[in-house]
């Protein structure tokens, strides 16, 4: 399996920037994809995640009404549409792959993108 994330940048507080989160190889068995961040200095959080089978999505307290997740119609790309953006937002943004959804426990993923940065400005 491999997770291709992309689309971090500089932006400032209240813009929006969109991530993607391509997937490839042996993933038939992986349903779902998630979204982490790690800021510095801080543990890694689990931000949203969408089944590529139905569409079902979960969001975490801190993004929700901000974020937008969502999947391509291939099934095999994710985005991550973020609105609004506060500086606590700042973070490496990874995706990651597995068959379920788990935003609470990082651990449970064995697939993982490479990260991608997100820096807001005040």
């Amino acid at each position: 399996v491999q997770l291709q994330a992309s689309g971090g940048g500089l932006v400032q507080a209240g813009d929006s920037l969109k991530l993607s989160c391509a997937a490839s190889g042996a993933i038939d068995q992986y349903l779902e994809i998630a979204w982490f961040r790690q800021a510095p200095g801080k543990e890694r959080e689990g931000v949203a995640c969408i089944s590529r089978d139905d569409g079902r999505a979960r969001y975490a307290d801190s993004v929700k009404g901000r974020f937008i997740i969502s999947v391509d119609k291939s099934k095999t790309t994710v985005s991550l549409e973020m609105n609004n953006l506060k500086p606590d937002d700042t973070a490496v943004y990874y995706c990651a792959m597995d068959r379920g959804c788990f935003l609470e426990a990082d651990y449970y993923y064995d697939n993982w993108g490479q990260g991608t940065l997100v820096t807001v400005s005040s």
